[in-house]
């Protein structure tokens, strides 16, 4: 198996980056969906994050209200630390079960937003970071997910420095360019992860 860490910062096309490394093969593990399976209703996790937010966040119909969490996790550090005191163990268990599914000669794709905060780097055989500006992350969240100005800065800040993440990297991707590039960069991502595992101790390959 080699464990592959994907990250990049909200707004940095990530996620089209993990779904194009799933069309060539990848078995990907989506955090975004643990972070919600984590949390889903009637969970241990959501338990504990109503009696530490209160009832506030949670909705009529049992599930976590996501828009009032974010309004106070987003704006108070140390609210966002207890958040995640409660969330990651949770879906680190959730990652290590999907992952042992995978099967030891799968590339496994760990697509995580938060991937160096939450100290997956170290883990993964290999780090892609998917890097652009912070004024573009700004013009996305403002022009496509229709967020304030000032709503993607409070997320963007929220998130490890544009440095934290690349000094993380075995490898960058530059997604500034148009979607043709991002494929054709894509395309050579996935044949030097097929040559790492590949060459891997163990792999049938090897």
């Amino acid at each position: 198996m080699l464990r592959v860490g994907l990250t990049g910062g909200i707004g940095s096309g990530k996620s089209t980056v993990s779904a194009q490394l799933a069309g060539h093969g990848a078995v990907v593990i989506d955090y975004d969906q643990l972070a919600r399976d984590a949390v889903a209703a009637g969970s241990r996790g959501l338990r504990e994050i109503a009696e530490r937010f209160g009832d506030g966040v949670i909705s009529a119909d049992g599930t976590l209200d996501r828009p009032a969490l974010g309004s106070i996790v987003f704006a108070d550090p140390g609210a966002l630390r207890d958040l995640e005191a409660i969330t990651h163990p949770a879906i680190h268990r959730l990652a290590a079960e999907r992952e042992v599914a995978a099967g030891d000669e799968a590339i496994v794709v760990h697509d995580n937003p938060l991937l160096v905060e939450m100290g997956g780097a170290e883990r993964c055989d290999v780090v892609v970071v998917v890097d652009v500006p912070e004024h573009v992350q700004v013009e996305r969240l403002t022009t496509i997910r229709g967020m304030t100005e000032a709503d993607a800065r409070s997320r963007i800040a929220a998130q490890a420095s544009r440095t934290t993440r690349t000094g993380a990297a075995d490898l960058v991707i530059d997604n500034t360019g148009p979607r043709d590039e991002l494929v054709r960069i894509v395309g050579g991502l996935w044949d030097e992860l097929v040559s790492r595992a590949a060459a891997r101790p163990g792999s049938r390959s090897s």
